[in-house]
């Protein structure tokens, strides 16, 4: 009981926290010491938000749809290539390294040579989300699948099971939790990705609509683009955690402390 209200009362830290920072961020703007065209008030970067929410909705559809469309494409291809790794031996040696070297070079500076490449629709984009996402879930369930315990898969074997009823009684449910801790990651990257997409080259978007408002020295709209960015993100990790839940029960109950670990 103790240890559940401990838990429970462990919830409200970081809200009081947050709070505080954000009087704070209020203080500081309203009494001038900072400029607002700087860093606006709070206050005005809500009021912002719900009084311009209505020229943003197209650009939040947009970006929503670069950044679903690219997440989606990146699950199928990281599944696919770590259970390649996975099994054979010599594509994980070739491919592995060439992964490891993709993310040495950041994507901002890759953006506009698929710009150039592919042009202003929503193909850079695609392409963004896709190499942003591909890498955490490919690497976590690779990882996973590796790990598996040997003496399962050495039961399966003697009992004369193939090497895809390995994968779909043993290994894929085992790696399931890998899988879904590169999907959160990857979750959060991708509006990202896609906004990145959208400030080099683009006609709609929030990344467009932030340009814009910068130019314009509207520096609360920004920080309400800003702020939607945030909240779209956090939405998708709940929305993954929610199919985590629903797949996954008893990982949850663990990770909330309710079943032990050992």
């Amino acid at each position: 009981m103790e240890k559940k209200a401990t838990r429970i009362n462990s919830r409200y830290f970081p809200i009081i926290f947050f709070t505080f920072l954000l009087l704070l961020w209020e203080i500081l703007s309203r009494s001038g010491a900072v400029p607002a065209f700087i860093l606006p008030a709070p206050s005005s970067i809500i009021i912002s938000l719900v009084t311009g929410f209505s020229s943003m909705q197209l650009h939040i559809l947009i970006t929503l749809y670069e950044a679903f469309a690219g997440f989606v494409i990146a699950i199928i291809l990281s599944f696919l290539i770590a259970v390649l790794m996975d099994s054979l031996y010599g594509f994980k040696k070739t491919v592995y390294p060439l992964l490891i070297i993709s993310q040495t070079i950041p994507i901002i500076i890759l953006a506009p040579l698929f710009v150039i490449w592919f042009g202003y629709g929503y193909t850079p984009k695609l392409v963004i989300v896709i190499l942003i996402c591909f890498f955490p879930v490919t690497i976590s369930l690779m990882q996973s699948l590796s790990s598996v315990d040997r003496e399962l898969i050495d039961l399966m074997r003697s009992m004369g099971s193939t090497k895809f009823q390995i994968y779909k009684y043993v290994k894929l449910p085992a790696s399931m939790t890998g899988f879904f801790s590169g999907l959160k990651i990857a979750a959060t990257y991708s509006i990202m990705g896609a906004t990145i997409g959208e400030w080099v080259g683009g006609k709609n978007g929030l990344g467009v609509y932030m340009i814009r408002a910068k130019q314009s020295f509207a520096t609360d709209r920004v920080f309400a683009a800003i702020l939607v960015i945030t909240v779209l993100s956090i939405l998708l990790l709940k929305l993954i955690e929610y199919i985590e839940a629903k797949s996954m029960p008893w990982a949850l109950m663990r990770r909330q402390g309710y079943i032990g670990n050992n």
